[in-house]
């Protein structure tokens, strides 16, 4: 199993370094680019909902980015510092009268793009699962 780890400021600065950190991932875990584009975005909307939400932007608090392969998933785990959050109780984005908000898509996103997600730790962690097992040209050493 192959594992990786990064820590970054809670700033919106550091998005780019969360950037670099999953093309490095798929880089070094020899993963396939088809699904490329489904885990940047939904492990940039944790980190941006870690930074923004969870932690308000605090500087001097961080978010932990982990990953790792099993011979099936490529799992995402994103952590903050802050207090968590009621995560069963979310608005539908797609309800009428949230259609306009320009907030409260990400975890939507990130439902519609994982395999599987699941929250941890009243809501500071969130775990992002995707099936590489079914992609082809993957490699999982």
């Amino acid at each position: 199993m192959k594992r990786k780890e990064m820590i970054i400021s809670s700033k919106i600065e550091s998005i780019p370094l969360v950037e670099s950190f999953i093309e490095e991932v798929f880089l070094s875990f020899n993963l396939s680019e088809k699904f490329f584009g489904n885990v940047l975005i939904s492990v940039l909307e944790a980190v941006n909902n870690a930074i923004c939400h969870g932690n308000k932007k605090n500087p001097d608090k961080k978010v932990r980015i982990e990953t790792y392969t099993d011979n099936e998933c490529l799992i995402f785990s994103i952590s903050d510092e802050g207090n968590g959050f009621d995560y069963k109780k979310l608005p539908d984005p797609t309800k009428e009268e949230n259609l306009e908000k320009p907030y409260g898509r990400g975890i939507f996103l990130i439902a519609n793009l994982t395999d599987k997600y699941e929250f941890q730790d009243n809501g500071t962690k969130i775990i992002l699962r995707f099936n590489i097992a079914s992609q082809s040209n993957t490699a999982v050493n």
